[in-house]
């Protein structure tokens, strides 16, 4: 075969190879001819106008933990929301008198009333001031659960009453007894009523029905 021949067959083998590669890569660009591997564009609404992100509704703290017999009262806490309006939003402090004072409502009762309670006589009041109110009552701190403890103990004072606390407990938190403390004829003192507590024996592990489960407002009177 001459060279002349063999040059042509060459050429034309090239041109046919270089046709076949053109079509391989037109079969694998998709549609719309975004090459193979390539991330995809932005989606946009019909319009050309991208929506812009959603603002999620901010999340309401929670506050301390609120035990299941929980009823508000003097000296507590409480954060007052209002959705969408911080002028009428705010943290009250109950008063001796169980009052607390909010903008626009002024003074309302609040102590002897759970805080779902206190939410719908909020929303209540409220309703004569603003459209459709939405609001969340939110217990910040409990200072009104507490019992007390005195006489010959270490630490002699108030204690909060957090979920179940029963006598023993109590006793631990005020330092436990002091040297001259009478063991054997400690009192629990109750609306009125006294309850004996032998601190000896629930020691020993004998009467242990004595352990009582405290209620906010008793007293622990050591001698």
């Amino acid at each position: 075969m001459c060279r002349a021949t063999i040059l042509r067959r060459a050429a034309m083998a090239l041109a046919l190879s270089g046709g076949l590669a053109a079509t391989a890569t037109a079969q694998v660009q998709p549609a719309g001819g975004r090459p193979a591997g390539q991330a995809p564009s932005t989606i946009r609404p019909i319009g050309g106008a991208q929506q812009p992100p959603q603002t999620p509704r901010p999340a309401v703290a929670t506050g301390t933990s609120v035990p299941s017999d929980y009823v508000i009262g003097p000296d507590d806490v409480l954060g007052i929301q209002f959705w969408r309006d911080q002028d009428m939003s705010g943290d009250v402090t109950v008063r001796p008198d169980g009052m607390i004072t909010l903008p626009l409502i002024r003074d309302m009762k609040a102590a002897g009333l759970r805080p779902e309670e206190l939410r719908d006589q909020i929303v209540k009041a409220a309703s004569k001031f603003i459209e459709d109110p939405n609001v969340t009552v939110i217990v910040r701190q409990i200072n009104s659960r507490n019992v007390f403890v005195t006489g010959q103990v270490a630490h002699p004072g108030a204690y909060p009453v957090s979920g179940e606390m029963r006598v023993l407990q109590a006793i631990s938190l005020a330092g436990g007894l002091t040297e001259y403390a009478n063991g054997k004829k400690i009192r629990i003192i109750r609306e009125g009523k006294s309850f004996l507590f032998n601190y000896n024996d629930v020691l020993d592990g004998k009467k242990l029905e004595q352990n009582i489960v405290l209620k906010p407002g008793d007293t622990i009177a050591v001698r």
